[in-house]
């Protein structure tokens, strides 16, 4: 903002820059023309006997006459004439300079009635800064009366006169506002004559002012004096993409610079053919995809039934080969002509020993695995199994296997719980096999771990280890069990 947000001494002049307003960017007073002449002591022989005045820091500028153009100049606070007082402000233009500016607002000299009356004093500069106090406060009640009316209205500003007898409040609205309850209202809490006066989003924006998308201040609050139309039109001249948050500045509408270089892509657009979104080749049909217009380059891809072909830059003049090809019922080879091909043809080839010279790697020494290797050993021992049958061990010690056994042990296959004899006519077994121990008695007498069996053979290795139920010894009186074994 800079000069912009500068605070003012007790004389009205800015303290920021020191210039009294009137620095070279012209920040400290908004719409302000720099006067070249105006530090340089020359008496004008033919001065003009108008001058331009702003108030409240460029928010309203008007063209006032200058009875004695040699006693005030340029940066000079004076009283002028108002309808039914007087105001106080500040010279922004004189000589010359201000001729030219009447005839860019073409505003005749006929019409300009009011004058300078003198030079504003210590008195007339007090009040100025109590009528600035209480534009805030006034702003804030005016919008709250309104609110309470139910007006479809928005409040922008409130300006003060010199004298504090007058009051313009600045609003926008949709529509047409009926605030004649509202002026009566506005008259009698704030005891100063009322002027309502309608604007649109743009002038709203420019009087209070701000930082645009750019970084800089607004150019509707600093520069620009007229508002232009601006349209979508616009944005599809120049490749942007139809985003109205984006394209939007804070006024809601279309952002004034998307004007500025408009007249400058139109030129560039005259060189690129029309009707050029698709050529055909004897490849395939291509489809534009981009555009670039100052480096007068086109993108296309050829369609494809699935997916997308690289894309290629043609020039305009390619382009337009093309379409008359086209035009005429042929079609070129391909998209890029042979003639523009670029041969390269290098020897490439590796500098190992310069290489080696600058960069020395490190010996990688290979470490072994020595996880791998004591898994190895352990395997070959004489009492482990191979990995693959060994299980986890539960509480009481038995493997995986040994645990089923026990459960398919827990349903026998008859009620006495002993193997029959596989001989034909045989009797049961009345002793246990010396081979198996009954593990289950001396368990349940004595109390301790199951005894190691000897390892199995290589053929008995899968098949089910037998085990003897658990219970009492078995009775060789059972009749059951010898009908059984008789069988």
């Amino acid at each position: 903002m800079g000069c912009g947000s500068c605070s003012t001494s007790k004389n009205g002049v800015p303290q920021g820059c020191g210039d009294k307003g009137h620095c070279s960017s012209g920040s400290c007073n908004k719409m302000n023309t720099h006067d070249w002449l105006s530090d340089l002591d020359i008496h004008d022989p033919m001065p003009f006997k108008f001058v331009e005045i702003s108030f409240k820091k460029g928010s309203r500028k008007s063209f006032y006459i200058n009875e004695n153009p040699n006693e005030y100049i340029t940066g000079d606070l004076v009283v002028v004439e108002a309808q039914g007082g007087y105001d106080v402000g500040r010279i922004s233009l004189s000589g010359e300079l201000v001729r030219a500016q009447m005839k860019k607002k073409s505003v005749e000299e006929s019409v300009i009635e009011e004058k300078i009356v003198r030079q504003a004093n210590h008195r007339d500069i007090e009040k100025l800064a109590e009528a600035r106090a209480l534009e805030k406060s006034t702003m804030i009640k005016g919008r709250a009366i309104s609110k309470s009316l139910g007006l479809d209205m928005k409040l922008g500003d409130v300006i003060y006169r010199g004298d504090k007898r007058k009051a313009t409040f600045f609003y926008t609205a949709n529509g047409r506002i009926d605030f004649r309850e509202l002026v009566r209202n506005y008259a009698k809490d704030f005891r100063v004559k009322v002027e309502m006066k309608q604007i649109g989003a743009r002038q709203e924006s420019a009087i209070i002012g701000g930082i645009g998308a750019c970084g800089r201040e607004l150019c509707c609050s600093t520069w620009l004096s007229d508002f232009q139309s601006v349209s979508t039109a616009a944005a599809r001249y120049q490749n942007i993409s139809i985003n109205h948050s984006k394209l939007s500045g804070q006024c809601g509408r279309l952002k004034c610079c998307l004007n500025f270089e408009l007249d400058t892509y139109m030129d560039a657009l005259e060189d690129f053919p029309k009707k050029a979104d698709y050529i055909r080749t004897k490849v395939g049909k291509a489809q534009l995809l981009k555009t670039d217009i100052f480096k007068k380059t086109m993108y296309y891809a050829y369609i494809l039934e699935r997916g997308r072909s690289p894309i290629v830059a043609l020039k305009v003049d390619r382009v337009k080969e093309i379409l008359k090809l086209n035009a005429n019922g042929e079609k070129p080879d391909e998209l890029v002509a042979k003639r523009d091909y670029v041969e390269i043809e290098e020897e490439i080839t590796f500098a190992a020993d310069e290489m080696n010279e600058v960069i020395e790697l490190p010996s990688v020494k290979k470490r072994r695995n020595n996880r791998n290797r004591n898994n190895k050993n352990r395997n070959r021992k004489p009492g482990n199994k191979k990995p693959g049958n060994r299980g986890p061990r539960d509480k009481s010690g038995s493997t995986n296997k040994q645990a089923e056994g026990k459960k398919s042990s827990s349903k026998p296959s008859n009620k006495s719980g002993n193997k029959p004899s596989n001989k034909p006519g045989g009797k049961p077994a009345d002793k246990p096999n010396a081979k198996s121990p009954d593990r289950s008695k001396a368990k349940g007498e004595q109390g301790d771990k199951p005894t190691a069996t000897k390892k199995k053979s290589r053929n008995n290795r899968n098949r089910r280890r037998p085990q003897n139920a658990k219970g009492p010894k078995p009775d060789n009186n059972n009749k059951g069990a010898q009908e059984k074994g008789n069988k």
